[in-house]
């Protein structure tokens, strides 16, 4: 049941990073317009999109979940902070589903790094005992 419930928690978080790519990819006018606002068009843009990516490809990935979940807190870490420093909760009329996706996958990243934390690389030996 462990197994599943883990699965699950890997697909929903890799499924809300991969389902934002196609808007930062393709230029959408509210991902070019959050990271004009940031001052970081369009390399901040397409460089968090190619991080995310590889954060969902090693949440899949079993071997490697524990040091995806990591990545995808430090991603998200920043998107918090953007929105609560810069953006606000709310992106133009979104009703703050962005800034709530990201605390979810936020949340979901630490369940899955703390259950694979063993497997962390350089780190994962603290946890070992």
């Amino acid at each position: 049941m462990k197994n599943i419930l883990v699965w699950l928690l890997r697909l929903l978080v890799a499924g809300i990073l991969l389902q934002t790519l196609f808007f930062k990819f393709t230029g959408a006018p509210e991902s070019v317009w959050i990271f004009q606002t940031l001052g970081m068009e369009p390399w901040g843009r397409i460089g968090s999109g190619v991080v995310e990516l590889v954060a969902s490809a090693l949440i899949l990935w079993p071997r490697a979940t524990g040091l995806g979940a990591v990545v995808a807190l430090g991603v998200m870490s920043g998107a918090i902070l953007s929105h609560l420093t810069q953006l606000g909760i709310e992106v133009q009329g979104d009703g703050g589903l962005l800034f709530y996706l990201a605390l979810l996958v936020f949340a979901g990243s630490a369940v899955l790094a703390w259950l694979h934390r063993r497997e962390i690389p350089v780190v994962g030996k603290w946890f070992s005992t």
